[in-house]
């Protein structure tokens, strides 16, 4: 790493310093990619976890923002990099599981070969949500409103071919009304959308939703398994009868396929110690997000079941994106 690139990775923003001199699995620092920009809940949740690294994995761990195709990028710049310990990859579980079935052609990685999953960081569930002055104050009572609409329905969804949109479908199909997907480039214009009252109904993950709770805003439903704390009175979509419509997705830490498996158990010990700390599970209850920690096995597992669980829905919606 050439000299004048080391002193701007010391003075970017992220940047955590070492905290300690106690001997570290990697000498260099260590950056973690992030497929996304700054200031989302990836961002966000990969910059709790580095500052808990730096000084214990690495001299320093920064984070490094490689937006562009869904978090693709970053993956492919992960693939490609030295397995060292000093390239690390924080991605949501739609690249890994959902992405290879959107874009076959041009996803150019395979999540169980080309990386080594070293732990989940956390898991969080999607909610569906109404403007305050909708007359809909349940899920069941929204489903009757919109059977009765006659035609199709809008909804949103942060991104076509997200999570939301094709758990959107499937509520939809379970009760009995046409959804048609009002697409946007992230959650902030759906919101804002929702909060005018332009769309009936907004599909996201619950973080989005944090800071209008209780206000501009009704959560009808949450499809975590248990119901969330921060939505007390939501009820989940198995609670309501949708059992099968449960989804929970995580965000992971991956490190290249050809890291050796001491520095990958190394790295999950640490990630494991993080999570125990009092500042990330407060940093994570405000994003209505749950610590959770897999271990590597059990993390490749999940990645697989869910891989193959998605084929299926993604074929049955219909829906094909621009590849790009």
């Amino acid at each position: 790493m050439p000299a004048t690139r080391r002193v701007a990775l010391f003075a970017a923003p992220g940047l955590v310093l070492a905290r300690g001199a106690r001997a570290q699995p990697v000498a260099r620092p260590a950056r973690v990619l992030v497929g996304f920009p700054p200031g989302g809940p990836t961002d966000l949740v990969a910059r709790l976890y580095a500052q808990r690294l730096s000084g214990g994995f690495a001299p320093a761990v920064v984070v490094e923002n490689r937006p562009g195709a869904g978090g693709r990028l970053a993956a492919e710049q992960t693939r490609a990099a030295e397995a060292d310990g000093t390239t690390l990859l924080v991605s949501p579980a739609s690249t890994m599981v959902l992405a290879p079935h959107l874009f076959p052609r041009t996803t150019r990685y395979d999540a169980l070969v080309d990386f080594l999953p070293v732990a989940t960081l956390c898991t969080y569930g999607f909610g569906f949500a109404v403007p305050a002055a909708h007359p809909a104050r349940s899920l069941a009572e929204f489903g009757a409103w919109a059977r009765a609409q006659g035609t199709e329905v809008l909804f949103g969804a942060p991104t076509p071919g997200s999570s939301p949109h094709f758990l959107g479908l499937r509520v939809a199909a379970a009760q009995g009304w046409r959804g048609t997907l009002v697409p946007y480039r992230g959650a902030a214009p759906a919101l804002q959308d929702l909060l005018a009252g332009r769309i009936p109904l907004l599909g996201a993950v619950l973080s989005d939703f944090v800071a209008q709770r209780g206000e501009g805003l009704r959560v009808l439903a949450v499809s975590s398994a248990r119901r969330v704390p921060q939505f007390a009175d939501s009820p989940t979509l198995a609670e309501l009868g949708h059992g099968d419509l449960t989804l929970e997705e995580w965000f992971g830490l991956f490190l290249p396929a050809r890291a050796p498996a001491p520095l990958a158990r190394a790295l999950h010990a640490q990630v494991e110690e993080a999570a125990r700390g009092s500042e990330i599970r407060a940093a994570l209850d405000r994003l209505a997000f749950q610590p959770e920690v897999l271990a590597p096995e059990a993390f490749a597992a999940r990645l697989a079941r869910e891989r193959e669980s998605w084929a299926a829905i993604v074929r049955d919606s219909g829906f094909v994106p621009d590849e790009a």
